[in-house]
């Protein structure tokens, strides 16, 4: 009798503006163990993420052991990453590594709610890996296509992540395209890695597809 092999949740490519909008957390089951998603505004479950910036500051913020925060840049925003003993590997590599550098990160999203009872989200990363910055235009032309894909289906019927999002969220889903469409004009429009990235993606494809042929990228796959 043959076993299912447990397979990791998808990582979505998500910009931080959004991800940072972001608050409201749910279980689609009542089973104790079972995963829980953090609802994107645009419509979309996200139990891990994948993004790619600049790493610009970390800190060990640890008290009795070491615990590190990093603050990594793209396009719209920053994204903060904690990692302590529980994540030995992106705590060794945020050590280890000196800013400014480029890094891909897949994690899990974190809220937490402040004493004013404002909710704030976080990445408890799962690996952290520096690449160039080819491959982190790859991945803003990736995301901001990705990003413009969910808004476009936000209002389709039975888009149950985007009903969702409308009950959680009083944000306008076109703000997310605009900052997609933003980022890809900052882009250079003359980087041939960008627009094949562009023309990939417009093929489908799914959401949380390794950036292929760039040796070290994180696996962002659920396999």
């Amino acid at each position: 009798m043959s076993q299912s092999t447990p397979t990791r949740e998808v990582a979505r490519r998500v910009f931080a503006s959004e991800f940072n909008d972001a608050g409201y957390t749910f279980k689609e089951s009542d089973d104790e163990r079972a995963p829980v998603y953090l609802l994107l505004p645009t419509g979309e479950s996200s139990n891990r993420v994948f993004f790619v910036g600049t790493l610009t500051e970390k800190e060990d913020v640890g008290e009795d052991s070491e615990y590190w925060r990093g603050r990594i840049v793209d396009p719209t925003g920053t994204f903060f990453v904690y990692a302590g003993q529980y994540q030995p590997e992106a705590a060794s590599k945020l050590r280890d590594l000196e800013p400014p550098a480029y890094v891909a990160v897949v994690g899990k999203p974190r809220t937490y709610e402040t004493d004013d009872g404002t909710v704030r989200v976080s990445v408890r990363p799962e690996s952290i890996t520096e690449v160039d910055a080819a491959v982190r235009d790859r991945w803003v032309a990736e995301t901001a296509h990705r990003t413009i894909e969910r808004v476009a289906a936000f209002d389709d019927e039975g888009n149950e992540y985007a009903r969702m999002a409308r009950e959680e969220y009083d944000l306008d889903p076109a703000t997310y395209k605009a900052a997609a469409l933003s980022a890809l004009e900052d882009l250079d429009d003359t980087d041939e890695l960008a627009g094949d990235t562009a023309t990939d993606a417009g093929t489908g494809g799914s959401d949380d597809a390794t950036l292929e042929g760039d040796a070290g990228t994180p696996d962002a796959s659920g396999i």
